[in-house]
């Protein structure tokens, strides 16, 4: 799949159909699916934007466990309003596919957020070393000796900084204040996934 057209003016974040900033959250901090899903899948276009096939297991990864979640979601919808309460209602009946979803997805989002908020805090790093840092502290220890060398290689093959940007919008200062804003509210959301994904509640 191409990255997708940016019109002048306008940067990457106008071209996904759900940005996390607009992703619902309860009072108790319960997460809309549908809404979380749809910004989820922008963040995969965020792959093609990276450009190399090397991406392509990255980006089928997250799109796997997202469908795993869609599926349950289509299976039960009145009670997967919410990620948590799609999980706890899923786990009720003895089972944990979406739920097993909704963990490697929390992880692959983990992964981009830091390896993206790392870059941002050091204006001189690549991305190579930004994304190499971020998969060492959150995927790697949960992958196999097998999966490892494919995601390296993903690292590795990361385009130039000054390419990447320049491919998410023409004015950079407006790329900036985008990606900072996007990437505020998707770790806002994470704190409360991966405090949710290692409750109790969340186990099989």
């Amino acid at each position: 799949m191409a990255a997708p057209a940016i019109p002048a003016g306008k940067t990457f974040f106008d071209t996904i159909p759900q940005n996390f900033v607009d992703v619902p959250v309860s009072a108790d901090n319960k997460i809309s699916t549908t809404e979380f899903l749809k910004a989820s899948e922008g963040l995969e276009s965020l792959f093609d934007v990276l450009g190399s096939a090397a991406f392509k297991p990255v980006k089928s990864d997250m799109a796997g466990n997202i469908k795993k979640i869609q599926e349950r979601q289509q299976a039960a919808p009145g009670q997967s309003e919410t990620l948590q309460d799609l999980a706890i209602n899923e786990l009720a009946e003895k089972k944990h596919v979406a739920t097993e979803g909704l963990l490697w997805l929390t992880r692959g989002l983990d992964f981009t957020a830091q390896a993206l908020r790392h870059n941002l805090s050091n204006s001189t790093q690549e991305l190579a070393d930004s994304f190499r840092d971020a998969y060492g502290k959150t995927l790697k220890p949960h992958h196999s000796f097998i999966v490892k060398p494919i995601f390296s290689a993903a690292m590795s093959a990361t385009p130039y900084r000054k390419d990447f940007y320049a491919k998410l919008g023409d004015d950079d200062a407006k790329v900036q204040a985008e990606l900072e804003k996007w990437l505020s509210a998707l770790e806002k959301l994470l704190v409360t996934l991966n405090a949710f994904t290692q409750s109790k509640e969340a186990k099989w």
